[in-house]
């Protein structure tokens, strides 16, 4: 399974950017999409999941700004991100899990935001 993330960037505080992630190989139909992150100094950490069905999860620190979804008939996760602040600055993972089979991480894409 291989994951490919595309949208990261600089931008400013306040502003927006949307993250993709396109996984391809052999996709069990079960799976869950998520959206990690790991800022410099810091763990890894959630940002937001969302099952095979569509039903989301977020991290407390961005409910209300992100918005995560998922396009099934193209295995792609999606992950609207608005009204950024510095804080978000960090290397975002994206990451497929299959229940029981295991999980597998793409290699990140950088988003900066400059106060």
């Amino acid at each position: 399974v291989q994951l490919v993330e595309s949208g990261g960037g600089l931008v400013q505080a306040g502003e927006s950017l949307r993250l993709s992630c396109a996984a391809s190989g052999r996709i069990f139909t079960t799976n869950v999409m998520g959206w990690y992150r790991q800022a410099p100094g810091k763990g890894r950490e959630l940002v937001a999941r969302i099952n095979f069905d569509g039903s989301p999860d977020y991290a407390d620190s961005v409910k209300g700004r992100f918005t995560i979804s998922r396009d099934n008939a193209k295995n792609t996760v999606y992950l609207q991100m608005n009204s950024l602040k510095p804080e978000d600055t960090a290397v975002y993972y994206c990451n497929i899990e299959f229940t029981g089979y295991g999980n597998y991480w793409g290699e990140g894409t950088l988003v900066t935001v400059s106060s």
